[in-house]
Parts: structure tokens; sequence; C-alpha cells
């Protein structure tokens, strides 16, 4: 850089201010984290896999507040020729460490079809037996069956 004359110098400022601070990358977020695991696999496997990240992100410094099971449901289209995935929902308070470790270790496993992390200020207090009171006001489930018999 050529310095015209009559210009003051610059002065370099400390590099201390651009240094990362250690307690910067230990830092807990909040993650909402939903993946989709072939229907071909049990729902034994499914918990075996969330226990399996559940350990991972133990690892790194993170813990899993929650972890929903939403069962077997339908695919809007095709993934890998699956018709049908196994839903599991993880609420996660981790670093971001953890997260990176935890998809790396998703894109290696065959029997995840896809996975979707997003962090949140907070988590939603609705679990899957609450979307269930939310359908449409109508006849319960209960007296269709009686009249469809």
């Amino acid at each position: 850089m050529v310095r015209v004359p009559g210009e003051p110098k610059r002065r370099r400022l400390p590099a201390t201010l651009f240094r990362r601070s250690e307690k910067k990358g230990n830092e807990m977020a909040l993650y909402e984290h939903l993946l989709i695991a072939r229907q071909d696999i049990s729902a034994q496997q499914v918990d075996a896999l969330a226990t399996h990240l559940k350990t991972i992100v133990e690892g790194e410094g993170g813990r899993i507040e929650k972890q929903e099971y939403w069962g077997l449901r339908g695919l809007a289209y095709r993934i890998k020729k699956n018709r049908k995935g196994h839903y599991v929902l993880l609420n996660i308070n981790a670093p971001s460490s953890a997260v990176i470790e935890l998809e790396r270790q998703l894109k290696i496993n065959e029997d995840v079809l896809r996975y979707l992390t997003v962090k949140v200020d907070a988590f939603d207090v609705s679990s899957n037996k609450n979307r269930r009171e939310d359908k449409p006001e109508g006849k319960p489930e209960a007296e269709t069956e009686e009249t469809a018999q």
C-alpha cells in the first residue's frame, strides 16, 4: 500500500481484538433436529439410532432435551425408493461443533433418508399428542369406525 505524502501514518490495531475468545466456541444454542429413517428398519432400530445420536451430542458437550418418535408416516414423494419413513424429532441444547459432528455422522448412515437441523430461540412445547387434538372439529374417530362396520 502506498502512502501519500502528508497523510498520517496508519496505526495497527492490537491482534487481541481479532482473536476469538475461548468461550465463544463453547456457547450453547438450541436446535430442533428432524430426521427421517428408512421404512425397512424397525422402531427399535430407529430408537437405537436416536440413542447413538444422543451419545454423539453428549460427547461434544451438549444434551438432548427431548426426543419424540412420530412413527412411520407417508412421504410427499419417493426418496431413495421409499414411500414411507420413520420420523424422529430431537430438541438439542449443544454447541455448534456438536451439530456439525451429528450431521457428519448422519451423512454416513445409510438408514437416514433426510435430516434437517434448525436453530431456534426457544423449543416448541407442543407434542405429537397435541397435534392430534388440533384436528378440525367433527365426528370422533370411534364413531366413524362403528358406522363403517
